[in-house]
């Protein structure tokens, strides 16, 4: 049986975590829309909880900032603008949160990002012994250690998951 093989050639979030010597492995999938982390996680035959999600939010003052948050979780609002001293934090519309990061939606990787933001990451995600998070492309998943998230991008971890 020939082996399934895609280049993925590289993306700005590629690009970022080679420049810093991070190590990854590159997973792509059939994108499909609308699919999420559920789709990427059942075609790489991987937890929903370790793919990782990379949401564009913005607090009372239209600052954009970023949230990883588990596959299968969604954020807290009111608990997440708690934790980081905000009257409140919504989501981005679609073309600002383009805006914002340089990828389409369903591409957003915190990797690589057009503008520097803060970034907030759920504490539980740390603990996970390896993720997968957006490599900058739809379709396009890396798999690396969680420790990169806070090391390389700052990310402070913050309790603000829902199931």
């Amino acid at each position: 049986m020939a082996k399934k093989d895609k280049h993925v050639s590289e993306t700005p979030a590629t690009a970022w975590l080679k420049a810093r010597g991070v190590a990854y492995t590159e997973h792509p999938y059939d994108y499909v829309e609308h699919g999420g982390t559920a789709e990427s996680a059942r075609q790489l035959g991987v937890e929903e909880h370790a793919v990782i999600k990379t949401l564009v939010m913005q607090d009372e003052r239209a600052e954009p900032l970023i949230v990883l948050m588990h596959g299968d979780r969604q954020v807290s609002t009111k608990n997440l603008a708690r934790a980081i001293g905000a009257k409140s934090v919504e989501p981005c519309r679609p073309e600002v949160a383009q805006r914002h990061s340089g990828y389409l939606i369903g591409g957003t990787s915190p990797f690589g990002t057009r503008k520097a933001m803060r970034v907030f990451v759920e504490a539980s995600v740390l603990a996970l012994p390896r993720i997968c998070i957006n490599g900058g492309r739809r379709g396009f998943l890396v798999g690396l250690e969680p420790a990169v998230l806070v090391a390389h991008l700052g990310a402070q971890p913050v309790q603000c998951a829902i199931a």
